[in-house]
């Protein structure tokens, strides 16, 4: 039998070397206006300068080396090309990242704490999903008895009033009007982090309550209302499915910031098991005192996450991203109205309609693999958590690889797959209808593949226009302004002499009609005053 009280003293270590090599780092401000400029409007910024970015990564090392035993380096970095090799009769590639890399079950729940967005733990019972989440409590200050205590437990007989509390009993019976009637609030509301423990078990009306609180940060009984503070909330389901003894209401499934599976667990480590068992050891009793953060190191971290910069170029390529899931040709007469969305509120099915959809390859259009498109919520989702990563790694700008890391958290189950779509059947690809984060991946690996064979890192027409409307109009002159409204109309002509509309040349088509509408108002304006 081991000797308890040395390995604890080994569980409670946290190395006083750097996690990574210190860089020079300069941290800007920032600024909600920030925001309205876009994310890569602030200039200089960095993470850490306060070196929480090194205490963040503290706490991910201790947690994968003491507490959760997850071997699966499945977020991979690499400075040079890594070593593979290939498996089975699929072939699988196994890689040997050649930088530092990380376990999603433990960076993204991590990571979302520093954003205090939303996430979602599924795998199946067993798998230490609320553990987890019991040791975001832990490291955001509270003990584990307010916890357990505060945690949510998911049942088909849960009401309103067992979420977020009761009426005060003496008021009931006294009060003339319900404005008068105290509520005795349950006590999680107030907490920075909140769990909630088998969402999908959760009755319908109850979960409409859950997605006030989850989504508007305030808890409504009886007209009475408690504002509550800005958290991290981790979520657990069984279910990948969104399954369980209740389906999970649309509206708060659309919540969820992040999907993080919960693997299984690796055999070779019941050794590891065994060790914790002989010393009496509980991780989330071990967190040590150097890795927990104050309310104001959280609120500070999340500032400085904020303040990390997207590069020009990427956010460019992120655009083109994005803009290939949302067109569908047949939806609509106008260009404006031909969106899956539109097909959604028509009540259609959208594999019916895609009969009708010709000369796109079907197999080259990312678009044909989705029944959606990508809501601003999720595309503001994808930019904070790059950000977040690129502040944990200690970088002051977020790199191509962050991007591509994080998406299959963010789009797990924002983007829905069409099973139908050509792309499926060909190859190897029929594994990604089961293989959600490989597919996601490589929809961004295809999107920029498709970016460098267009070239518009080097020539993009739209863009140059668009720099140009974002100088202002102030000041434009009648004269240049029908040349900027000639170069529109020259740039729609040289996009019509392509029969196939793809997403992106979609996106680009509205683009070009808003600012040829802007310039026509401003020029409109113009003749008006000089006649006034």
């Amino acid at each position: 039998m081991s000797d308890s009280g040395s390995v604890r003293k080994i569980f409670q270590k946290v190395s006083s070397s750097p996690t990574r090599p210190p860089a020079e780092k300069k941290l800007s401000r920032f600024d909600v206006a920030d925001v309205y400029e876009g994310p890569a409007a602030t200039e200089g910024a960095a993470s850490g300068e306060s070196g929480l970015d090194e205490k963040l990564r503290q706490a991910y090392f201790w947690i994968v080396n003491h507490a959760i035993i997850s071997p699966f380096y499945d977020i991979e970095y690499n400075d040079e090309p890594p070593t593979t090799f290939q498996i089975g009769d699929r072939k699988t590639t196994l890689s040997l990242p050649t930088a530092q890399s990380y376990s999603s079950f433990v960076l993204m729940p991590l990571l979302n704490l520093a954003v205090r967005r939303r996430c979602l733990f599924v795998g199946g019972p067993g798998r230490g999903k609320t553990a987890s989440a019991i040791l975001m409590g832990v490291l955001a200050g509270y003990s584990l008895t307010e916890i357990r205590r505060a945690i949510q437990h998911g049942q088909p007989e849960m009401t309103v009033t067992d979420l977020l509390g009761n009426p005060i009993p003496s008021d009931l019976m006294n009060a003339s009007s319900m404005d008068e009637v105290r509520i005795s609030w349950r006590k999680w509301l107030g907490m920075r982090v909140k769990i909630i423990d088998e969402y999908n078990r959760i009755p319908t009306r109850t979960q409409s309550a859950l997605l006030t609180v989850l989504a508007d940060n305030y808890a409504e009984v009886l007209d009475q209302i408690y504002e509550c503070p800005e958290a991290a909330w981790y979520l657990t389901a069984n279910d990948d499915a969104g399954g369980g003894t209740y389906k999970v209401i649309e509206a708060l499934q659309d919540r969820i910031d992040i999907v993080v599976h919960a693997l299984h667990f690796n055999t070779r480590f019941i050794g590891d098991l065994l060790l914790r068992i002989e010393a009496g050891i509980s991780p989330e009793k071990m967190v040590p005192e150097s890795i927990i953060f104050s309310e104001e190191e959280l609120n500070q971290m999340n500032q400085e996450i904020l303040a990390v910069t997207i590069p020009p170029e990427l956010m460019r390529r992120v655009e083109f991203f994005a803009s290939h899931f949302e067109f569908f040709e047949s939806a609509g007469e106008q260009l404006e109205y031909k969106t899956k969305d539109n097909v959604k509120l028509a009540g259609m099915e959208l594999s019916q309609l895609m009969l009708e959809e010709t000369g796109r390859d079907l197999v080259k259009d990312l678009g044909s693999q989705t029944k959606n498109g990508l809501s601003v919520r999720a595309i503001m989702t994808c930019l904070v958590f790059a950000k977040a990563i690129a502040y944990f790694r200690g970088e002051s700008s977020v790199s191509f690889e962050d991007f591509r890391q994080m998406l299959p958290f963010v789009l797990h189950d924002k983007l829905a797959q069409n099973p139908d779509s050509p792309f499926f059947e060909g190859g190897n690809h029929s594994i990604y209808r089961v293989d959600r984060v490989g597919w996601i991946r490589r929809l961004f690996d295809l999107s920029s593949a498709e970016f460098d064979r267009l070239g518009l890192d080097k020539e993009d027409p739209v863009a140059s226009l668009r720099a140009k409307f974002d100088q202002g109009l102030d000041g434009l002159s009648e004269k240049e302004t029908r040349v900027r409204l000639s170069e529109i109309e020259r740039t729609l002509q040289e996009i019509t002499k392509s029969r196939k509309v793809y997403g992106h040349v979609f996106d680009d088509l509205l683009k070009l009609k808003y600012l040829h509408q802007r310039y026509t108002n401003y020029l409109n304006w113009l003749l008006w005053t000089n006649k006034a």
